[in-house]
């Protein structure tokens, strides 16, 4: 049985390390919250006293962590020096490209194969297995991974080398940002011009002006499938989880002097709404900015 060490059990990691289970591998978990230890225990996992325990005798180390200066930290001091050799390293956090470059080349040092695999999907895409992977690294690491990968997810996309997976996610991101802003605005507009919401939805989900944001998660209650709107915006992808993968974004582009002016706005509108006391309702409740 492949062993897995999975560190990091947040709203996303407990539901990955809940399928890994699921689907037959041995998962050793960590987490530094004990409420998210018991929930993996219940779930099936073993429980590590510290990261490196969990790694020590895994086979493949899974890692979801906040932010690119955690990862950086716990790969250098708790994971590269414990783990096998044959051991294969995927972090599945959304971070900047850099930072996921840096790692990978640390990993390459001392011959460990390391893969960039941000998701796309969402908490109940996690608990339900069936989230969207862009993957960045060498082809053959992203061959060995398939297996761990296909039981979290549906979908696995190996984007490129190193990094590529970070950078698919926020330019995607940084595209869903700035179309769910015009979404809303849309709606505001459409409304106030006289139309009914359910009547406009019918027209535009079937013309030029069709978008994810709009078929497959209204902002608008009683509208379309079932979206955090129907619940008065919780749950979902939190807004501050937007804004931090806007954050991301607009950094990678200052880095490569690319030209993201819809991107830039965005990711303002996005950080006044948090600012505004916003941060844990899902993100299309920046309609309630239009209002």
């Amino acid at each position: 049985m492949t062993t897995v060490a999975f560190i990091g059990l947040g709203n996303m990691g407990s539901g990955m390390a809940d399928n890994l289970v699921k689907n037959g591998f041995n998962v050793v978990a960590f987490d530094l919250s004990e409420a998210a230890l018991a929930k993996a225990k219940d779930a099936g996992c073993a429980i590590a006293q510290s990261t490196q325990e969990a790694v020590s005798n895994a086979d493949i180390v899974v890692t979801m962590l906040p932010a690119g200066k955690h990862v950086m930290d716990i790969y250098t001091s708790q994971i590269l020096d414990n783990v096998g050799g044959n051991t294969l390293l995927i972090d599945c956090s959304t971070i900047d490209v850099e930072t996921a470059n840096k790692v990978s080349e640390l990993a390459a040092s001392k011959e460990l194969q390391m893969l960039d695999a941000p998701v796309s999907g969402g908490i109940a895409a996690a608990a339900g297995g069936t989230l969207t992977f862009m993957v960045g690294g060498d082809k053959e690491a992203f061959e060995k991974a398939q297996g761990v990968l296909g039981a979290m997810g549906k979908k696995i996309v190996h984007a490129g080398g190193h990094g590529a997976g970070q950078a698919a996610k926020i330019c995607n991101n940084m595209l869903l940002g700035a179309t769910m802003i015009a979404t809303c605005e849309s709606f505001q507009l459409a409304t106030k011009l006289g139309l009914d919401a359910q009547v406009f939805f019918d027209i535009a989900s079937n013309a030029s002006g069709q978008t994810w944001s709009m078929t497959s998660y209204c902002p608008v209650k009683g509208v379309g499938p079932q979206s955090p709107a129907d619940n008065d915006f919780a749950g979902g992808f939190a807004s501050a989880l937007m804004l931090k993968d806007l954050g991301l974004a607009m950094q990678g582009a200052k880095g490569v002097d690319a030209q993201v002016p819809m991107g830039e706005l965005a990711a303002k509108w996005f950080e006044m709404h948090c600012e505004e006391g916003n941060s844990s309702m899902d993100f299309s409740s920046i309609i309630n900015r239009l209002a």
